[in-house]
C-alpha cells in the first residue's frame, strides 16, 4: 500500500473491517431483493470467520470479519479445519475444496502476494495449537510452557524455544481484549479463547511479563550451557538455586 508501517497496518484495518460492513450490508439487502414488493424487515444472518488460533494468538482486526452473528469455526482449530475439508473433498464429491487446503494461509491484506500468515504472526499454525493446549488445557504460564516445551521440543536450542514462549505471550498479553468481543461459535476445541463463556481470565496483562521472561531467559541459559549432559543433570541444574551447572558425577 506505501508508507511506513503504522500507516500500512492502518490502512489494512480499515480494509478488514470493511469486511465486517458490507457483509452486513448484504446481508440486510440479500432478503429485499429476493422480493421487494413483500419485504417486511429483517436480514440474514451473518457468519464470521476466524478460527480458535487466529483468536488466541489476537490475529485478526478487532470488529473485522471475525465480528458477526455466529462463528461456525471459531472454536476449531485450522489443522482439524484442513483435515475436514479434505475429508469433504474425498467423500462428499467437493474436489473445489482441495484447493482451499492447498492454499498457503493469507489475511489478503496490504496488496502483496506474498503476504502469508505464519509469517506474519512469526509462528505457525501448529506451534500454535501446541501454545493453546498448554495455555488453556494445561493451565501454563510463561515459565511452565517453557519447561514443558523444553521436553516436547528436545531437537530445538533452549535459548530458541524461549524465544518462541516469549513471542507468544507478549502477542497473546497485547491481543488479549480482543477475545471481549469474539462472535459466539461451535465450541469444538478445548483452547478456545472467548471470553464470554469460555475463558474468563483477564484480558489486560503486562506484555513484559518481566519476572516470567527473566525467569525463562535464566532457565535457558542453563540448559544451553549444559547441552551434552544427561536429562537429569539438566533437571538438577534448573532446580539448583543459583542457576550454575552442576558438575555430573560421572564426568567428575
Amino acid at each position: 500500500m506505501g508508507g511506513t508501517k503504522a500507516e500500512n497496518i492502518a490502512l489494512q484495518n480499515i480494509q478488514a473491517r470493511s469486511r465486517m460492513v458490507l457483509a452486513y450490508y448484504f446481508s440486510q439487502l440479500s432478503i429485499w431483493d429476493k422480493d421487494t414488493a413483500n419485504y417486511n424487515g429483517g436480514s440474514l444472518l451473518v457468519l464470521g470467520t476466524a478460527n480458535v488460533d487466529e483468536c488466541l494468538r489476537g490475529y485478526y482486526t478487532k470488529y473485522d470479519c471475525s465480528s458477526a452473528d455466529i462463528n461456525p469455526i471459531g472454536g476449531i482449530c485450522k489443522a482439524d479445519l484442513k483435515r475436514f475439508l479434505q475429508w469433504c473433498a474425498d467423500n462428499k464429491g467437493l474436489p473445489a475444496l482441495l484447493a482451499i487446503v492447498q492454499a498457503v494461509p493469507t489475511a489478503e491484506l496490504g496488496g502483496s502476494a506474498n503476504q502469508t500468515d505464519e509469517e506474519d504472526m512469526g509462528m505457525s499454525y501448529d506451534e500454535l495449537t501446541v501454545y493453546g493446549t498448554l495455555r488453556k488445557v494445561k493451565r501454563c504460564g510463561p515459565v511452565s510452557m517453557f519447561s514443558k516445551l523444553l521436553h516436547l521440543w528436545q531437537e530445538m536450542p533452549a535459548s530458541q524455544v524461549a524465544a518462541k514462549v516469549k513471542h507468544f505471550f507478549r502477542s497473546y498479553a497485547i491481543n488479549r481484549h480482543k477475545t471481549t468481543t469474539l462472535t459466539p461459535s461451535y465450541h469444538a476445541e478445548s483452547y478456545s479463547p472467548e471470553d464470554n463463556r469460555f475463558d474468563l481470565r483477564q484480558f489486560l496483562y503486562n506484555v513484559r511479563w518481566p519476572w516470567q521472561f527473566a525467569k525463562i531467559d535464566e532457565m535457558a541459559t542453563v540448559v544451553d550451557s549444559a547441552a551434552g549432559l544427561p536429562p537429569d543433570v539438566i533437571e538438577a541444574n534448573l532446580k539448583h538455586p543459583n542457576g550454575r551447572v552442576q558438575e555430573h558425577p560421572h564426568l567428575a
